[in-house]
């Protein structure tokens, strides 16, 4: 029993450590100098694609780095978005959210639940990139679609309410 207990110690190290490492490695690919903060900052939004605001952000780390401030964790993720590291996502109007997957693809809030949910639109996007002969001068160096309604386990939930009743 005291094996199995230092084996999932030693695996749950193992794996904060490969963790940190792609942390790193990643920020080191955008010329970004890894502190802890910012690996801190990279590894929660490769651990959790919720799009996390940076109350979200804090509220997380803040136990296990205490001298982090909210000001650190600003200033960390503006260095990501001019590095092109994340990209940010305004579905929330009152909250700007992070998003650690910088590939064209499309926001979905759920009215309900209020969570965010990646959407590939990968025709969608070759669309508005091929823009007709008359824009051709424009420069398109960001789009953002954003679509709203009700997700998949809102919609069961009330499916069951009514059943229920």
């Amino acid at each position: 029993m005291y094996f199995c207990n230092d084996f999932k110690f030693e695996m749950i190290t193992i794996l904060k450590i490969l963790q940190m490492n792609a942390s790193k490695q990643y920020l080191l690919n955008f010329g970004i100098k890894p502190s802890l903060q910012r690996l801190a900052v990279m590894k929660y939004l490769m651990q959790y694609h919720t799009h996390p605001t940076v109350d979200e952000i804090y509220a997380a780390l803040h136990s296990s780095i205490p001298t982090l401030s909210k000001t650190t964790i600003y200033n960390t993720l503006s260095l990501f978005l001019e590095e092109g590291v994340i990209q940010a996502v305004s579905i929330d109007t009152k909250n700007i959210r992070y998003d650690i997957d910088i590939h064209p693809h499309a926001h979905f809030k759920c009215k309900k639940c209020h969570s965010i949910i990646d959407v590939p639109v990968p025709k969608l996007c070759d669309e508005i990139f091929s823009i007709s002969e008359e824009f051709k001068d424009l420069e398109i160096q960001d789009v953002e679609v954003a679509l709203k309604g009700i997700c998949k386990k809102c919609k069961e939930g009330e499916e069951e309410n009514r059943f229920n009743q």
